[in-house]
């Protein structure tokens, strides 16, 4: 088994435009263990979904991948032989990229290859997830359709009995399988569509906004039955989000996006306890907290960057209160949290793409107060 079920190298996504090209995913890195979860989180056209998407190859008409690696273990389960060994003739197939430990490029492979690995191994949760369901078709008959797609040996009455076990396990009676879409509620919708996204087991589930257009009770039912379903079926899982609090609950890991760069990963308790980036500590106070006394929320003043013609420097320069003169040259690379604060172990747990982690307790200190977001506004 490989280090880790997804790794994610230097990840550069383009749209095609009458002008100049956008790209929404620039220089992204980022990886996911087997069985853990690993949430995305920013503001709306930070560039996560178009990343989220890329690993399967569901961008737009206009879209694609320009450059970098999508590295996935588990699509080949042929790369070595009877005695474990690695077979040469699958390692060195040029029609089938695939490593020395049996990751496989999904960047690199071909339509009809990308199909397979859909569904049987990474499974989409859409954003648009209560429009997702066909509306012709019995909730039931859609999630027999992907499981005799992806499991051509599997008799129909067979996937009719997991199909109905499925949405029993999601709360939904077995006999509203012979409904239709629209015969459902929000919440029965989005938990049909869970349903059908476990129902070939597959080893990644990517959440893309899985709790958009619910109220909070349904919302943390939801979270709930997801967490749940990962633990019985023992998948990754990908969340993307606006909200960071969803991060907060659900992740054991997060990245931190804004204007298709990462601006800061790790461990969720490392980046709550230890926020390293001033996007990140700005975009904690947009959100209500029950464990902190919050008089009110302070939203980041501004707009997020066009992506068409990005400054050169940071992606968050003329939003961030923080900012100096290097901050406008170039875009920080990502540093060892530890490491800069003299606090270095064998194992980077905390990334943050950000100059000032020097002087990190006073910034972290100003962020907390008001008046610095404010006086952005008048610079």
């Amino acid at each position: 088994m490989a280090d880790h079920l997804l790794e994610i190298n230097d990840l550069n996504v383009r749209y095609r435009m009458d002008g100049p090209d956008v790209h929404p995913v620039d220089g992204v890195s980022l990886t996911v263990d087997h069985g853990e979860t690993f949430g995305l989180v920013g503001e709306s056209g930070c560039g996560k979904t178009t990343l989220a998407k890329s690993i399967i190859q569901l961008l737009d008409s206009n879209g694609d991948v320009e450059s970098g690696e999508i590295w996935f273990d588990g699509t080949l389960p042929a790369w070595t032989d009877e005695r474990g060994e690695v077979r040469r003739d699958v390692v060195e197939d040029p029609q089938y990229p695939v490593r020395e430990d049996g990751m496989t490029n999904l960047a690199e492979l071909s339509l009809e290859q990308i199909r397979d690995v859909r569904w049987r191994n990474v499974a989409l949760i859409p954003q648009s997830a209560l429009n997702a369901l066909n509306p012709v078709y019995k909730v039931g008959d859609q999630i027999v359709e992907a499981i005799t797609r992806h499991e051509p040996g599997t008799d129909v009455e067979e996937a009719r009995g997991r199909a109905r076990d499925l949405l029993e396990r999601v709360g939904i009676d077995r006999e509203r399988a012979d409904d239709y879409a629209h015969e459902f509620s929000g919440g029965m919708k989005q938990r049909a569509v869970i349903a059908m996204s476990m129902a070939c087991s597959p080893d990644l589930l990517i959440a893309d906004e899985p709790t958009t257009a619910l109220d909070v009770i349904i919302q943390d039912r939801v979270l709930d039955e997801i967490k749940s379903l990962q633990n019985e079926f023992d998948v990754a899982m990908l969340i993307v989000s606006h909200d960071i609090s969803v991060m907060a609950e659900t992740c054991d890991r997060m990245g931190v996006m804004y204007g298709g760069k990462m601006m800061e990963s790790g461990t969720t308790e490392s980046i709550f306890e230890r926020t390293a980036n001033p996007y990140t500590l700005g975009l904690r106070n947009s959100f209500p907290t029950v464990e902190e006394d919050q008089e009110q929320l302070v939203s980041i003043p501004g707009t997020p960057p066009t992506l068409r013609d990005p400054n050169p420097g940071c992606r968050f320069v003329d939003r961030c209160p923080f900012a100096v003169e290097e901050c406008r040259d170039s875009h920080p690379p990502m540093y060892d949290v530890d490491r800069a604060l003299g606090e270095a172990t064998d194992e980077v747990a905390h990334e943050s793409a950000c100059y000032r982690l020097d002087d990190l307790e006073q910034v972290q200190e100003d962020a907390a107060k008001e008046e610095t977001w404010l006086q952005q506004t008048t610079h």
